[in-house]
């Protein structure tokens, strides 16, 4: 029997077990509560409260319910005027009066959440006994632990304390702590609903809780509840829309109105507040059976939020939205401190003129509807178009494939991290650049006087040493073609063209890494989550994480001559009194010098006209330079180019860390993800181009294209000593590459790689291949008599000469010679190669009986 006893207790459901010491918690908080004289003395048999004491006056015990935020009002341009785009507050809500909120509403909240408000202290010992109960039975319930208004007023400005964090992961973290339901957060909810009780009278409590309560959709406070849901204020609702509205707040992803699908979960918690309404005398008989018998369907007008970045006017706005209040509070024109500014911000009163043209943006977010499904499941796919005007520095654009949603948990097809910029603004780590990175080796390899038509190693190979810094580093890089075939030399200006890696890797080692790194750095490239750009020797071919409003914002400093101005959103800011402070300084600087940044833009026109970005040209005809990039597994793809105006990034790739290869899944409009960025920027480019027309590019001097770079001499029948003295007075190295088939006398040069004529870096390696005297070029016997043909061949070395079976027509004079002769002539082929001979016949083409 001991046994099966034994058995017995072990099986107890979990759920028992969790109520059990659901039990025990509250019996410990509701004696520790007696104990400190909080609360009607109760007496809770069992209860040990000494060590219970030490935990909750260490809790903190104040807690402020605060001002809620003012009106700002934000600025874009449309169709060449200034107009309003977005009202937004310090946070996402509408502040209303005690008198402002439907005496309905307050009864909904007191007779569903906390029907002993008016007569407790902030926490009320009597429910939490129930809940104690109540968790024995089976669970915490509605009531969440015996939670009064004010408890939740607390969590509640906890959970907003949350959402105020800088970035995602704190927010989660903080958000997680504040709704979690354990014995430590209810002593804390319960002493900071003491303190408030003690500070704040019950109207200012119940307030502050309707004004900051989250009710599902990215909607907080009643006021604003009531418009998104009900399309009307929070003082005028009916028993039903105020007690449906009060349903949503202990599950609000659940309960919320947005959608049919959470009507009946409504419905169901609404009606047990109507019902306590009724008994506690608050429905007349006829209110509450209209209320309870009325349907959701029948009183929902869903609409859309009229302030805050979300409702921001303009398809795709509300990420720049978001970027510009960040940048915002940032600027001295609010204070001189952090802490000055937020409060400034918070008081609110300003016009804020940013520099988004919202017609361009929102033709750019259609072009990332179209092409970069949002709702894709495949992979977690992100897009941008971010355009920057050059000589200013202004962000024109900053669109995105995802929709805006600062909710802690997003729907799959929204996020709030804004992909366009830096980590501190948008919460994003950037990603690899690829390809489009080799434009700053590409400055740096004209700036220290290399030319364009220089010849270098495509060659897909494992590369070292490099120069860093002026030393010696031998860190060894293994380099890949994207393309299959690249092997071989190029000109420089046919490497950035089909943007061969190995190409860039044998310039990259004629540099200094350091001195690369520099240049990227003046044109603002630094990583998303601030610090310097890593110069291991991959960060050549873009590994760096970089924002796609960075990549840009350097382009458009190409764009402008070498000149790189610093991204900048605000235009103006003008305060409550009207007063002008002045908006984000233009602040640009001579990156480079301006003959390389024209020559890097002449190299730079041929990705478009015939390499890696072919399709991209617009059909205006205007002048553009681009650089396509994709990394190693093209888990990320790009195009940044521009015209003399304004630069153009299009970005799109896995936003999660993985690697799915974006070649591999297609966009829903006849092509792959990864197969459209020409069309896309074409697309994206083109209403750029009409709105800030641009001219034409200043192309380089010769001497400019050519740099300081050497022709390979033509060694072809010198000796190998010879060539090696040539070369060295040349300023070149000779290598010796052995001797190979040629019809050169043998040992004397055959061949040189690069070929001869080729540009090349003074001290340049040129192999030099030497004939082994093997092969001979095919005569030209065309037009001879046969026996002077095989004479000719006899001498030249030919062994094996045979006669062609048919003849061409001929006749007179011309029969019996030759008319063609396989191999051709000049063909250079082995001594023992056959040789055949076409020989004309008679006028019909048979063979006359003196050839025979």
């Amino acid at each position: 029997m001991s046994a099966q006893k034994t058995s017995a207790s072990r099986t107890k459901p979990a759920s028992a077990v969790g109520a059990f010491v659901g039990f025990v918690g509250f019996s410990v908080l509701a004696g520790l509560l007696v104990t400190i004289g909080v609360t009607p003395a109760i007496a809770v048999a069992g209860v040990t409260t000494t060590s219970t004491i030490g935990v909750f006056e260490s809790l903190p015990e104040y807690i402020e319910i605060g001002d809620l935020p003012q009106r700002n009002e934000l600025y874009a341009y449309q169709g060449g005027k200034s107009v309003h785009f977005a009202t937004v507050y310090d946070q996402n809500r509408e502040e209303l009066d005690y008198s402002q909120i439907s005496p309905q509403l307050k009864n909904a909240a007191i007779d569903g959440e906390d029907k002993r408000f008016w007569t407790h202290g902030g926490v009320d010992m009597t429910s939490i006994v129930r809940a104690g109960v109540g968790s024995l039975a089976g669970g915490l319930g509605e009531s969440g632990g015996g939670s009064t208004l004010t408890m939740q007023l607390v969590r509640n400005i906890k959970m907003q304390q949350a959402l105020e964090l800088p970035t995602q992961e704190a927010r989660t973290k903080a958000y997680n702590d504040a709704v979690k339901q354990t014995i430590p957060r209810k002593l804390e909810e319960m002493k900071l609903a003491i303190g408030l009780a003690k500070k704040y009278s019950k109207k200012d409590i119940l307030t502050g809780y309707l004004n900051i309560a989250y009710f599902g959709d990215q909607t907080y406070g009643v006021q604003a509840a009531a418009q998104h849901y009900f399309n009307k204020s929070a003082a005028n609702l009916t028993p039903a829309e105020a007690a449906s509205i009060l349903a949503i707040v202990q599950s609000p992803n659940t309960r919320n109105l947005s959608t049919p699908k959470n009507f009946d979960a409504n419905q169901a918690r609404r009606d047990v507040i109507l019902k306590s309404m009724y008994a506690q005398k608050h429905l007349t008989k006829a209110e509450f059976t209209q209320a309870i018998t009325s349907k959701p369907a029948s009183y929902v007008h869903l609409t859309n939020p009229t302030q805050g970045c979300r409702a921001s006017v303009g398809d795709g706005s509300q990420f720049f939205c978001d970027y510009a209040v960040k940048v915002v509070k940032e600027m001295s024109q609010l204070g001189a401190t952090q802490k000055d500014r937020d409060t400034a911000w918070r008081n609110g009163g300003y016009k804020i003129q940013t520099t988004l043209n919202i017609d361009l943006n929102a033709q750019q977010k259609q072009l990332l509807n179209t092409y970069d499904n949002k709702a894709e499941t495949a992979l977690q796919l992100g897009a941008t178009l971010d355009s920057v005007e050059a000589g200013t520095g202004r962000v024109l654009t900053m669109a995105q494939n995802k929709d805006f949603d600062q909710s802690v948990q997003s729907p799959p097809t929204a996020t709030s991290l804004n992909y366009s910029v830096d980590f501190k603004y948008g919460g994003s780590v950037g990603f690899q650049t690829g390809s489009t990175f080799k434009a700053f080796t590409l400055m740096d390899w004209i700036k220290a006087g290399h030319g364009l038509n220089e010849t270098v190693n495509g060659t897909a190979r494992t590369v070292s040493p490099w120069t860093k810094c002026g030393q010696t580093d031998y860190t060894p890089f293994p380099v890949h073609n994207d393309s299959p075939g690249e092997d071989g030399n190029y000109s420089v200006i046919g490497a950035t063209a089909k943007s061969v890696n190995g190409a860039f890797a044998s310039m990259a080692q004629k540099l200094d890494l350091c001195d690369i790194k520099t240049m990227a750095q003046n044109f603002g490239v630094h990583l998303s989550k601030g610090g310097e750009i890593r110069d291991n020797p991959s960060f050549i071919l873009g590994t760096n994480e970089i924002a796609p409003l960075t990549m840009a914002a350097a382009y458009a400093g190409i764009a402008n001559n070498g000149i790189f101005c610093t991204p900048i959103a605000i235009d103006q800011i003008t305060n409550a009194a009207g007063k002008k402070l002045g908006g984000q300084s233009k602040d640009c600087k001579q990156a480079v010098d301006p003959s390389v940044a024209q020559t890097a833009i002449y190299a730079m026109k041929r990705t478009i006209t015939g390499g890696t970005a072919v399709g991209a040209q617009t059909y205006d005809g205007q002048q553009l330079f681009a650089k396509t990039g994709t990394t190693d597994e093209a888990e990320q793809i790009w195009l940044v180019g521009a015209n003399t105006r304004v630069a153009t990034a299009y970005w799109q790739g896995n936003t999660d860390g993985k690697k799915i290869n974006l070649r591999h899944y297609a966009n829903g409009v006849g092509g792959t993800y990864a197969g459209a960025r020409a069309d896309v920027w074409r697309q994206a480019q083109t209403p750029i181009n009409a709105a800030y027309p641009g001219g034409a590019f200043t192309d380089p001097a010769p001497a400019e294209i050519r740099g300081n770079s050497l022709p390979v001499p033509n060694l072809a029948g010198k000796s190998a000593a010879d060539a090696q003295s040539i070369l060295a007075s040349s300023g070149l190295t000779f290598v010796d590459g052995g001797t190979q088939p040629g019809s050169a006398a043998a040992g004397t040069v055959s061949s040189t790689s690069p070929a001869a004529g080729s540009f090349v870096s003074k001290g340049s390696s040129v192999t030099v291949y030497s004939s082994d005297g093997s092969e001979v070029a095919v005569p030209a016997i065309p037009g001879k008599s046969l026996n002077d043909a095989r004479a000719e061949l006899n001498q030249a070395g030919f062994t094996n000469v045979a006669i062609a079976s048919t003849y061409e027509k001929g006749g007179g004079n011309k029969e019996c010679r030759v008319a063609a002769v396989d191999p051709g002539v000049n063909t250079t082929v082995t001594k023992d190669t056959a040789v055949t001979l076409k020989l004309f016949g008679d006028k019909d083409g048979k063979a006359p009986e003196r050839c025979k």
